[in-house]
């Protein structure tokens, strides 16, 4: 496999875990952020109930974890849109403000869409420990146009779009930001080339590939199948005789052997 640069792939992963902090961007998990408010739902919780809330203007949505019950609420639709389109995108942690209990650090976990229109239908929220340790999967963004695109030919794959990891809410990062600015022909990131942290621990292959820069492959024309005809022997028509044959004798003949 070949190195990230001239000085070998050792040097490139120096250089990447050299500035982990310009690398990578932890997003802000308790500022800048709107706060969600959720009025508790009563009552049956069947689709003609959800209509009736999506007609309100809310969507209906379901709190659980931290070792509570879930609750059903409402939210609105609208602050739940800018939360999931900011940076940090569903890996956002705010303030949820569920009316008559205590406020708490929640995370969206799950939504769901209208298929044609692509308005919320409903949304699941989860209470957030801030002292435990979770799982998330994180962005990957490649910064710079890597030199063995600009002047050996070659072309950039992205391969790998977002990797999990493992940290406490507080120390999620919005996206991981990759230099490929440096990356030759042939030159591969891996995993284990991303900006690493005490506070964050990968999972799975480190070994995994992130992006490389591949050759263009030419497009081969067809070859076209040349199809020998094959003479067929000739078959004989019916009612033809064969010339070696004997000829028949005339019927005059035939009678005369008979009365003999």
């Amino acid at each position: 496999m070949s190195s990230l640069n001239s000085n070998g792939t050792a040097a490139k992963g120096a250089e990447l875990n050299s500035v982990p902090e310009r690398k990578m961007e932890v997003m802000a998990a308790t500022t800048n952020t709107e706060a969600v408010v959720a009025t508790p739902r009563e009552g049956k919780f069947n689709k003609n109930a959800a209509r009736r809330v999506r007609v309100a203007g809310k969507i209906p949505a379901v709190v659980y974890g931290a070792g509570k019950e879930s609750v059903p609420v409402s939210v609105d639709p609208k602050v739940i849109t800018r939360i999931l389109h900011s940076d940090s995108g569903h890996n956002t942690i705010f303030d949820l403000n569920v009316v008559g209990s205590d406020a708490v650090k929640a995370m969206i976990v799950d939504w769901q869409h209208e298929p044609i229109k692509g308005k919320l239908l409903h949304i699941d929220l989860k209470r957030i420990a801030m002292d435990k340790p979770m799982r998330v999967s994180v962005p990957i963004q490649l910064v710079g146009i890597p030199v063995g695109v600009k002047t050996q030919g070659g072309i950039l794959e992205h391969v790998l779009r977002e990797v999990e990891i493992e940290c406490l809410p507080g120390d999620i990062p919005s996206h991981l930001d990759v230099d490929v600015s440096g990356l030759e022909l042939h030159g591969v990131i891996h995993v284990s080339d991303l900006p690493h942290s005490g506070s964050i621990k990968f999972l799975g292959d480190e070994n995994a590939t992130v992006a490389h820069v591949t050759v263009i492959k030419e497009e081969v024309a067809p070859v076209e199948e040349v199809v020998v005809a094959t003479t067929e022997p000739e078959v004989a028509k019916k009612g033809k005789t064969d010339a070696t044959a004997p000829a028949a004798p005339p019927a005059g003949d035939a009678k005369d052997a008979k009365k003999k």
